[in-house]
């Protein structure tokens, strides 16, 4: 064999105990599981002490263009990813034209950055994972971007789809599963996709579930509509018969503190009933996003400069501020907005760099203005390229959702901007540091399971997810009493700790902790797709 790991406790991905085998790597396949001290081969790594698992899936992933610019990706090699789903809620960059990829790269700056020189070189979503075959970190898989198709298809307005648009959506949503996608995603407080009714939903669905994917949507509300929102989606997967994977699965802000049974609940009575669902979850309190996404939906209607127009006009501002700060608007998920709450982490030009590591009502003071002006002022300076934390989260919400039967673990990682969310480096390790070892809210392998073995099975990878002869050589050895995420708010590009390798289709991304830059992964595609 090419490497053999001896005498590793592994957590297979199952949920079921740890136990002592070897385990052998050739070819990229894991080639056998044995007793210890049985296997032989080239390389012997010494595992005593130390847990095998199989490498972590990241379930919501936004490096779709830092993936490329930067394929030796260490934020998630260094924690033990090997695979992560890109594409998600709603906004990605395919399928695209000239016109839509340049307003993409307008609106998602804050989440991806607008990289100088980059290689545009894809139009459909089959090129752009073509694109990531030519050499990245990890595998990763894609989901079509409802928002995206909308813009194709419909541009930025605020109105149904007439059927004409509507065909062409579906077949921009078929097109893409052919090609590769594994599902569909939604952000549904993003323009254009919050456009969309829950008609329009349930015919993009149908063709999702035909296609062989399932749909993950950042639903429309994660505040004061939050469990109208997940009913909503429920209902979405029950009239279409699409599996459906609720992305970031919170339940956010003042308003929802201690209505995690709820939600719960909801989801159990229609698990019972029959339904298919998941869900992802990130182990912090604060979100991320960027900072134009709290106007209300008929601020940014009609893209970039129609929005900025709107900011520029004084009449226009006291509406938009009375909505955010009085109204709660539902880009902000319908509650009145605490500037307190809000800090600003990233931002394009230098000039504003003060303003990073601040709430906007701190800079506000400091800058002796009213936080809603500082805050229509940024936007326009940086042409919305700005983006943020927001401190709403639960810890007893986000302990009792991470218990769930369906729960599997993902990033929500954005790896731009000055200070980014420290999940997108440290997610993973916190679940088995914080959740496993310091609190005992899951046990080491039924967390494991959460982030490996489920997640494989939404995905409908056959191959992965497991520590099992005959599988691809994805696998993570750490330390169970040493592992914990060293990344904070204030130092957020920081690798974990107690990770010592990290193998991606049986090559060592990570080795004795120092990441190798090996590329050893690839897209990873709809079993269904087009042959």
């Amino acid at each position: 064999m090419d490497v053999v790991i001896k005498d590793a406790l592994v957590a297979d991905g199952t949920g079921e105990p740890l136990s002592r085998h070897d385990v052998g790597i050739s070819d990229g396949r894991i080639a056998d599981v044995g007793d210890p001290g049985s296997l032989t081969g080239g390389r012997t790594i010494d595992a005593a002490g130390l847990v095998l698992a199989p490498g972590f899936i990241d379930m919501h992933s936004h490096s779709d263009l830092q993936l490329l610019a930067n394929p030796d990706h260490p934020a998630k090699i260094t924690q033990g990813v090997t695979t992560e789903v890109l594409g998600q809620d709603g906004l990605s960059y395919a399928p695209v034209d000239d016109a839509v990829l340049e307003a993409l790269r307008q609106q998602l700056a804050g989440w991806n950055d607008d990289p100088a020189g980059f290689d545009w070189n894809w139009r459909s979503v089959g090129e752009y994972l073509d694109r990531l075959d030519r050499g990245i970190a990890v595998n990763a898989a894609y989901l079509v971007p409802q928002g995206t198709v909308r813009m194709l298809a419909v541009g930025f307005d605020d109105r149904p789809a007439t059927d004409a648009e509507m065909n062409r959506m579906k077949e921009l949503v078929a097109t893409g599963l052919a090609e590769g996608a594994m599902g569909m995603s939604s952000g549904l407080t993003y323009t254009p996709g919050m456009y969309a009714g829950t008609s329009e939903l349930v015919e993009l669905c149908r063709v999702v579930g035909e296609g062989g994917g399932f749909y993950s949507p950042h639903h429309r509300s994660y505040g004061k509509g939050a469990l109208e929102a997940f009913a909503e989606m429920i209902d979405v997967s029950r009239q279409s018969g699409c599996p459906l994977h609720l992305a970031h699965a919170t339940m956010n802000f003042s308003v929802n503190k201690g209505k995690a049974p709820d939600l719960l609940k909801l989801l159990d009575d229609a698990l019972d009933d029959g339904c298919d669902i998941s869900l992802d979850t990130y182990p912090y309190l604060p979100g991320a996003t960027y900072l134009s996404a709290l106007l209300p939906s008929w601020a940014t209607e009609g893209g970039l400069e129609p929005t900025l127009a709107r900011l520029s006009d004084v009449d226009t501002r006291e509406r938009i501020r009375v909505a955010i700060e009085e109204s709660g608007s539902d880009g902000a998920h319908g509650v009145p907005i605490d500037w307190d709450a809000i800090e600003i982490n990233g931002v394009r030009n230098d000039h504003n760099a003060h303003l990073v590591g601040h709430s906007v009502a701190a800079s506000a003071i400091k800058a002796n203005v009213t936080p809603a002006n500082l805050y229509f002022d940024t936007l326009l300076d940086e042409k919305l390229g700005t983006s943020c934390l927001m401190h709403v989260g639960h810890e007893e919400n986000v302990q009792a959702i991470m218990r769930h039967r369906t729960h599997t673990g993902g990033s929500d990682g954005l790896l731009v901007g000055a200070r980014p969310h420290p999940r997108a480096w440290g997610t993973f390790p916190r679940y088995l540091a914080r959740y496993v070892r310091e609190l005992g809210v899951l046990d080491l392998a039924e967390c494991v399971a959460h982030l490996t073995g489920r997640a494989a099975r939404r995905l409908r990878l056959a191959d992965r997810g497991l520590v099992r002869a005959g599988y691809a050589a994805d696998l993570v050895l750490f330390d169970p009493e040493a592992v914990t995420d060293t990344a904070t708010f204030d130092d957020p590009r920081q690798a974990a700790a107690g990770i010592t390798h990290v193998f991606v289709n049986g090559v060592a991304a990570l080795d004795e902790g120092t990441p190798t830059g090996a590329l050893a992964g690839h897209s990873l595609r709809n079993p269904r797709r087009a042959r």
